[in-house]
């Protein structure tokens, strides 16, 4: 507030301090009207003109303020507006061609607070739909490919060289984008030889929450992993009637002959055969713990492509013969006769006249159970006696068939133990049939099997058994595809869970009992 100013304001002050009273008394007064109006009218009139000489007065005043105080104006431009940028780079549209400058007065922010879309500001990125784009990861030396929305500005300028053979309708190029460009960063080489896409280090075990399912040890996605995603260094041939191969991962030590024992192996069997990976998953559910870890695995040994399983390949295991495959020979009545004499069970050391092997008796229950339930023959009856087999299954390929005749005479195969472990059985050559029909189930399997492990049973019966088995068979990526994703999984596990409500069934009708089998 000026000088010149004050004496305005006192004026004001004064004359309506005196004026009020007076106007007052005198309308109140008996004094004439006329000479009553006469003296009002002047007052106003006076007034008046005191006010219209105070406003040419003030514009007068005003392009001298702003001559002498230019810096008033630009901090009053300078106040925080959250939604006006003050770079220079959203004139007002009118403006924005000429190459004028605008004053940052009212106008201009008035003009800016009207805009209903966000600014296109230099130096940023439009913004796009999400979109599950990526880096591949990458190691040292090698090349990463990066999609054009996730790549920096400074990342653009610098990679120039495009991918060849990915321009204007390539693989990777969708419509509306631009080619993919090499991004550089660390543990990244761009080489002067043609670009060839890296193989993608994601793993095809695929764990999206904090830790895998608690029926998965940190052993089995150790070697799920392993079976899943290391890479090939040699390829053995197996004597063995199924056509399977052993494979030779790299092992940790360079330079050294790839072989079996320094470097893991696994055994690489057919595309049919892929029942092995639901038959792991299922084993682990139910808590028996007596297969091999397998995976579902895209080889490039195999004619086409097609996905394999793959079964870790376990040194530990016993020798077994070649006719039979197992590690304990014994026929299917002395099987019943060790079904009867219970060896092992209770700590009880069993006699010499009871031709016990070094198998625990509840080894047996679990075998059963696991078999029915997958329908597997190739170890309780190698003979397809217990229902009608197809033409392409063994038993009547072989003509094995008439010797059902004699079935205490018929060998058990695929009875594996360990070396340092024989009281335990390892599930081996579990290929399962999801196409038998309910009328034409093995029930030979479960015959002289007394009793079954509770923990097995509980899982069939608290009907979780499918969300189990579709959080547990969702982490084998590929083996995922191959059954056609979730709808050609549900199909199986609804031949699962219709099997689990038959053996119910089974087990209360001829009251077997359900126990705990913790040894």
């Amino acid at each position: 507030m000026t000088c010149r100013d004050k004496p305005g304001r006192l004026i004001n002050w004064f004359f309506c301090a005196l004026c009020g009273p007076r106007a007052r008394k005198l309308w109140s007064s008996r004094r004439p009207r006329t000479r009553r109006n006469l003296l009002l009218g002047t007052a106003c009139a006076i007034y008046l003109g005191f006010l219209v000489s105070q406003v040419g007065r003030a514009s007068v005043q005003h392009p001298q303020a702003v001559d002498k105080g230019p810096s008033r104006g630009r901090d009053t431009a300078e106040a925080p507006f959250p939604e006006i940028p003050l770079d220079g780079t959203l004139a007002p549209p009118e403006t924005q061609g000429n190459g004028t400058t605008l004053q940052p007065n009212v106008v201009y922010i008035t003009l800016r607070s009207k805009r209903s879309k966000p600014a296109n500001i230099r130096g940023t990125v439009k913004p796009k739909r999400r979109r599950k784009h990526g880096v591949a990861a990458v190691g040292p030396g090698q090349e990463a490919v990066a999609g054009p929305s996730l790549q920096p500005q400074e990342a653009a300028k610098a990679a120039d060289a495009e991918v060849p053979g990915y321009v204007q309708g390539g693989p990777l190029v969708k419509a509306g984008e631009r080619p993919w460009r090499l991004v550089r960063g660390p543990g990244v080489r761009v080489a002067s030889s043609p670009l060839q896409l890296p193989r993608a280090r994601e793993s095809n075990i695929r764990i999206y929450s904090e830790s895998a399912p608690s029926w998965l040890s940190k052993d089995d996605i150790r070697k799920m992993r392993l079976l899943a995603d290391q890479a090939v260094a040699g390829l053995q041939p197996v004597s063995s009637k199924s056509g399977a191969r052993l494979l030779v991962m790299e092992g940790s030590s360079a330079g050294s002959v790839p072989r079996c024992g320094p470097s893991p192996c696994a055994l690489l069997k057919q595309p049919l055969d892929m029942s092995e990976v639901f038959a792991f998953h299922l084993d682990r559910i139910l808590g028996l713990n007596r297969t091999l870890p397998s995976v579902s695995r895209k080889s490039e040994f195999i004619q086409d492509g097609r996905p394999c399983p793959v079964i870790l390949w376990d040194s530990s295991l016993a020798p077994a013969s070649n006719d039979t495959h197992s590690s304990v020979k014994i026929t299917w009545g002395t099987y019943q006769q060790l079904l009867k004499q219970r060896c092992w069970l209770n700590g009880r050391v069993p006699k010499p006249e009871w031709g016990c092997t070094a198998v625990h008796h509840h080894e047996w229950s679990k075998m059963a159970l696991f078999d029915f339930l997958l329908q597997i023959y190739n170890r309780l009856d190698t003979n397809c006696c217990g229902f009608r087999p197809r033409k392409e299954d063994t038993c009547a390929r072989n003509g094995l068939r008439p010797n059902c005749d004699e079935p205490n005479s018929v060998a058990l195969a695929h009875i594996v133990q360990r070396k340092h472990d024989p009281r335990h059985l390892v599930f081996i050559d579990n290929k399962g049939f999801f196409d038998r029909s309910e009328d034409n189930l093995n029930f030979k399997l479960l015959e002289g099997i007394k009793e079954f492990p509770e923990s097995a049973v509980s899982v069939l019966k608290s009907q979780h058994l499918r969300q189990k088995l579709l959080q547990s068979l969702f982490l084998d990526k590929v083996y995922w595809e191959s059954q056609g994703g979730r709808q050609g999984i549900e199909k199986l596990i609804d031949v699962i869970e219709q099997r689990a409500k038959i053996l119910i069934t089974y087990i209360n009708a001829h009251g077997t009992k359900v126990v705990p089998m913790n040894e």
